[in-house]
């Protein structure tokens, strides 16, 4: 018993310190699915070792009754035997399995530990199961050994005052040997493992859905609500997560608008602000005020294109993507003509993918632009996709963005005066706008100094 817990024990030690490097046990079903087992091992195997512990007594019970009986039944061959023919008969024994008997004029030496007393009362009353004449019964009867020590030692005393010397090998009963007990417990295990796995994913069920709503919030703030239906927990955590993606919503329209707003409303005093600058006599001051106020209108006009791409509500249809990186290189190449013969494309010839098309465009359409204007040119990469995933690498040949704000550029109006100054045009929302894009198609784009020199932006898109 001490060397089986001590096995469980190990295997359960070992088990957990797997888990973590398990992948399927990562999860929280996998994990429940494994305590859950655990727990029924463990059960199980209590359940079993307190059912052969009375097996053991019964088996002992038996194998007693089976050896007093056997007993008996020699001491009364011997007794009803005249006495010249005891020992002939004791000779015509049955004497398998170690067994001895014989005819002694004295008691039987003492090698064996004396029986206990509660196993004595099982053998003497198993020994009255045989019938004998009263005269002819044992006139004292010693018992010695037992299944514990191995051996049984009885010594009968016959009428005629001589012993009966019985010698018998006992084997301790064996239940954890019985294939019985294998079979059953694998047989349990293996239904009750699949009847746990099977009820864990079941109820672990609406959590994975909770994580791919919030996925998919993440990446949309106009994602489905999840079902307010199943267990009263289950439907409480729906609602509280539906009420907090309407909050979030609502926060994100209200800032959305607020923004557009402000910024439609500023084209009225920027055009008044003109004209009245048209009036001034003083030419160099002239010039600077409708230039700031170009630069003003450019980046109003910006903000409410910014504020149009995110309360933009386009449906998704299927898109040949190569065609339309195509596309957007020959507009732009046509818009820079100067630049038309840096702008390159490699990858399939066709790969159709479901998003909003004039989105991406944009989105697209602004990587490049930048790749062009601030890089000297874009080499656009698409790769086929792989696992999931497509990635599409915008490479230019300028002199890169420092480490520090290869992230801060996706923030609005963030611009890097050294590289991407005022006069050159811009207004720090083209980065914002197309990571705002590929991240509400689920994907996403990060940039990255390449080695050679210039800026690679990578993006991911699911495919």
């Amino acid at each position: 018993m001490s060397r089986l817990s001590a096995l469980l024990r190990r295997a359960f030690l070992r088990g957990l310190a797997s888990v973590q490097t398990l992948a399927p046990l990562r999860s929280l079903a996998g994990r429940t699915a494994l305590v859950l087992l655990v727990g029924l091992v463990l059960v199980q195997t209590a359940g079993l070792t307190i059912h052969a512990l009375d097996r053991l007594d019964v088996l002992r019970m038996s194998q007693n009754r089976d050896a007093a009986m056997r007993v008996i039944a020699m001491y009364r061959s011997v007794v009803m035997a005249s006495p010249e023919n005891r020992a002939a008969v004791v000779g015509e024994f049955d004497l398998r399995d170690g067994a001895h008997a014989r005819l002694t004029v004295a008691p039987p030496a003492e090698s064996l530990p004396p029986m206990d007393p509660a196993t004595q009362r099982q053998f003497r009353g198993a020994m009255l199961l045989v019938p004998i004449q009263v005269a002819q019964r044992p006139r004292e009867i010693l018992l010695r050994g037992g299944a514990e020590a191995g051996r049984l030692s009885a010594g009968l005393r016959l009428p005629d005052e001589s012993w009966l010397d019985v010698t018998l090998d006992m084997s301790p009963p064996r239940p954890w040997h019985s294939l019985n007990f294998l079979s059953a417990f694998l047989m349990m295990s293996v239904a009750a493992a699949g009847l746990i796995w099977w009820a864990v994913r079941r109820l672990i069920a609406p959590v994975r859905t909770l994580a791919a709503a919030a996925d998919a919030l993440g990446r949309d703030v106009n994602a489905p609500p999840l079902p307010e239906s199943g267990p009263q927990e289950i439907a409480t955590a729906a609602r509280a997560f539906n009420t907090m993606a309407q909050r979030i919503r609502r926060f994100v329209q209200d800032r959305t608008f607020m923004l557009t707003a402000i910024g439609h409303d500023l084209r009225t005093p920027i055009t008044r602000l003109k004209l009245r600058a048209e009036f001034l006599e003083d030419e160099e001051l002239r010039s600077k005020m409708l230039t700031d106020l170009d630069e003003l209108e450019t980046m109003v006009t910006a903000t409410l294109a910014f504020g149009r791409d995110v309360a933009a509500d386009e449906p998704v249809a299927p898109v040949d993507l190569p065609e339309l990186v195509r596309t957007v290189l020959d507009e732009l190449a046509d818009a820079y003509p100067e630049g038309a013969e840096a702008l390159s494309f490699e990858g399939p010839a066709h790969l159709t993918v479901r998003v909003r098309s004039l989105a991406m465009k944009r989105a697209l359409a602004n990587l490049v632009r930048n790749a062009l204007l601030y890089g000297g040119g874009a080499r656009v990469r698409l790769e086929k996709p792989r696992g999931g995933l497509l990635r599409l690498q915008i490479e230019d040949g300028g002199p890169g963005i420092p480490e520090s704000e290869l992230e801060a550029v996706f923030q609005p109006f963030h611009r890097i005066e050294s590289s991407r100054n005022r006069e050159t045009g811009g207004s720090g929302l083209g980065l914002p706008i197309a990571r705002n894009i590929l991240r509400a198609h689920g994907g996403d784009v990060t940039l990255a100094n390449r080695p050679s020199g210039g800026v690679r932006a990578s993006v991911v898109l699911p495919a």
